[in-house]
C-alpha cells in the first residue's frame, strides 16, 4: 500500500473506509489520527536527523535461549494526536517524548494514510493517518528520555540524513525523509 499525500489534516473529512474485494468486510473502520516529526540538525559533514529504535515484541515463534541476530529497526517518533491538541504540536511533543530533543517546526512534508490491524486486543482493522512535519533541533541530548518511555523507544540517536531512506524501516518514513531532503535543498536558509 503506498503513501498518499495530502493537505492539511485538520481540514481533512474522513469517510467510511471499506473493502470492495470483501463483502463482508464493508463496515466503518477504526481511525486514527497520528503526528511525527523528522528532525534535523547541521553537524559538521552534513544533516543529521533524529532516528527511534522502538521496542520489539518478543516472538513467539523465536526459539527459547537462541538469540535471532535481527537488523536494528529505525523508525521517525510518532504518535496519536490527543484530543484538544493540534498534528503540529503532536509532532513536537512526540519527538521530545521519543528523543529526549526539543525542536521548532518548519513546514509539513506530507500525510501517510495506510490500514493495519491491531495485533493487540481486538484484532480490528484501523485506517490511520499520519502527518508527518519538519523540525529543526533546539535544544536536549538525545536519548534523554523518561524511564517509562524505554517501553516504547529502545533508543534515539542521530544518523546522517543521507543515509535516512535507506536505513528506515518503514516505507512511507523513507518517503517523507526523501521529501524532507527535497525540501532542505530548496530552503537552505534553514
Amino acid at each position: 500500500m503506498g503513501a498518499h499525500y495530502a493537505g492539511d489534516v485538520t481540514s481533512l473529512t474522513l469517510l467510511p473506509v471499506t473493502n470492495s474485494l470483501n463483502p463482508d468486510n464493508l463496515g466503518r473502520m477504526v481511525r486514527e489520527i497520528s503526528a511525527g516529526g523528522v528532525t534535523v540538525r547541521r553537524a559538521a559533514q552534513g544533516w543529521e536527523m533524529a532516528v527511534i529504535e522502538p521496542q520489539k515484541e518478543p516472538s513467539a515463534s523465536a526459539p527459547r535461549g537462541k538469540k535471532k541476530s535481527q537488523k536494528v529497526l529505525l523508525a521517525l517518533p510518532k504518535g496519536l494526536v490527543d484530543p484538544g491538541e493540534k498534528p503540529e504540536q503532536t509532532a513536537i511533543r512526540e519527538v521530545r517524548e521519543e528523543t529526549g530533543i526539543t525542536a521548532t517546526p518548519v513546514a509539513k512534508l506530507a500525510d501517510i494514510k495506510y490500514v493495519y490491524v491491531r495485533s493487540w486486543g481486538d484484532k480490528e482493522r484501523v485506517f490511520k493517518i499520519v502527518s508527518f512535519y519538519l523540525l529543526r533541533y533546539v535544544s536536549g541530548e538525545i536519548d534523554d528520555i523518561k524511564p517509562e518511555m524505554r517501553i516504547e523507544v529502545k533508543q534515539a540517536l542521530w544518523i546522517p540524513l543521507e543515509e535516512a531512506a535507506r536505513r528506515l524501516a518503514y516505507r512511507g518514513e523513507r518517503e517523507v525523509v526523501v521529501r524532507a531532503q527535497g525540501y532542505l535543498k530548496s530552503h537552505p536558509e534553514v
